[in-house]
This record gives structure tokens, sequence and C-alpha cells, in this order.
């Protein structure tokens, strides 16, 4: 059976907890758990042996400037968006897939790029304003096998995801790049899928702002809706951290997609 290589890229954040949740979702994959190797990646050799690739949640700036230091952003873009391989990036790795960040730390910073969205940093304050909240993540069905625990347990799959955010970006816009993706790949851009949001409840003032401004007998909503993770051709990318979870279904989803993308190369 031949090997798919799966890499995390560890040049800072939660690169042991992504590979621990690979591991327990690999065998829900396939039931030859040796089929995918995963590897921690801090060179462009070690990227060049990936046929796909997580980059963690940690800290964006200082990711980019190790990243840039170690000569690996030019080959990370060529990883994303000219051979187009899938690539997974929560919180701090949404980041760096996005095409365009604002709140960005003086002077700016370097992105990989790939996700032609707009994100903004740190969207709900600082660590100690970190929080959990129950996400509906309907992708999450296709997890679903007749050998998995999910369906065993009877709707499982289901449940909402506990997201975990801190510091989290949010994306502010989708479809924000202009041709440049196409005449890099050579192919028609493919919009940007919301594959997740995150009901947020309104502020007081906000509400009463919003109350003011309907005409009479209108009523302003007491949520607004979050964009938290998205998908475009090969990029997805989340705002939450998923490996600071047990619930490994979004790693599971994921490496089925990694199978389908590579599956044309192992035939």
């Amino acid at each position: 059976m031949a090997t798919v290589t799966v890499g995390v890229l560890a040049l800072q954040g939660g690169v042991a907890e992504h590979l621990s949740l690979l591991k327990r979702a690999a065998p829900q994959v396939s039931p030859d758990d040796r089929s995918f190797h995963f590897l921690q990646v801090r060179t462009a050799a070690e990227l060049a042996k990936c046929d796909a690739l997580i980059i963690p949640g940690g800290e964006s700036t200082t990711m980019s400037i190790v990243a840039q230091r170690l000569g690996l952003l030019e080959p990370l873009r060529e990883f994303v968006k000219i051979q187009q391989k899938p690539v997974w990036g929560t919180c701090a790795g949404l980041v760096l897939l996005a095409e365009e960040a604002s709140a960005v730390k003086k002077g700016g910073q370097e992105l990989i790029g790939g996700l032609d969205v707009k994100v903004i940093r740190n969207r709900y304050g600082t660590q100690i304003q970190s929080f959990t909240a129950d996400l509906r993540l309907p992708f999450l069905a296709e997890t679903q096998t007749p050998s998995s625990s999910a369906v065993q347990q009877g709707g499982e799959a289901e449940k909402p995801f506990r997201g975990v955010f801190i510091r989290a970006p949010v994306v502010e816009k989708v479809n924000v790049s202009s041709s440049a993706r196409e005449e890099e790949t050579g192919k028609d851009k493919e919009p940007v899928e919301i594959m997740g949001v995150y009901q947020r409840q309104k502020s007081t003032s906000q509400r009463k702002q919003e109350q003011d401004a309907l005409p009479a007998g209108g009523e302003a909503t007491s949520t607004d809706e979050d964009i938290v993770a998205v998908r475009q051709r090969n990029v997805f990318g989340t705002s939450f951290h998923p490996e600071l979870t047990t619930d490994f279904r979004i790693h599971v989803w994921w490496l089925k997609q990694v199978l389908d993308a590579v599956k044309p190369a192992l035939n």
C-alpha cells in the first residue's frame, strides 16, 4: 500500500497536538493506518516529502519570520499555490494562508496566501479573553463510515464541535484577490466555501444602535455570524484550534480530503 506523507509545519505552535490527533484519526480513514506517515516539517527538503501539510495554531508573525529566515516561505507558496497540495491552517495557520490580513503588527507580515480571503487577527481580544463555543459544522457528516465510532454511538457526528478560540482570527471578506491566482495556477479560480460560522452574541449597545436604525416595528437580531472555517480548492482554514480538543472528527474529515486529492497519484 502506498504511503501518504502528511507534514505539520514545526516552526512554532501546536505541532505535537496536531500529530497526536492525526494518529488517532488515521485508523478511521484507513483500517491500515500505516498508509499514513506523519512528519514534522522544518526545512524545504522535509516539505518536499509531503503530500499534504498542516500549519498549526501559534503566533503567525513569529511563524512567518522563522519561515523567512529558514528559506521556507517560497517553498510553502509553491506547495500551496502551484503544486496545490492539500493544506489546512488552524488559527495562525489561517492567517498565513489568507491573501490579506488586517490588524497586523507594525511593519506588516509576510503571508503564504492561497485562500482568497481577508482575515482580521485577534478578533476576540487578548489571551485572557479566550473562550470555547459550540459550533455547527455540517461537513462533519462526511466523517461517517460504517466502522466509525460516530455511527456506532448514534448521531455522534451531528453533535456540535467544541471550538477553542485563542486570540483567534475571523474571515472578514471572501473572494478578495485579483486574477493573479489564476495566472499562477493556470486554472479558473474557485469560490471560497464557508464551512462554519460562530454565532456571536451582540452587545447591548450594538443591538440598540441597530434597533434605532430600523424602521418602526423592525427588530434587531441578537447574534452576528463570524466566518470561522473556509475552504477553497486545496486549502482549508479554521479560526479555532481543533488540536486543543480530544475531538478528532475534523482531522478524520481532512485526511479523507487528502486521500481523495492524492488518489490519482497513488494509482
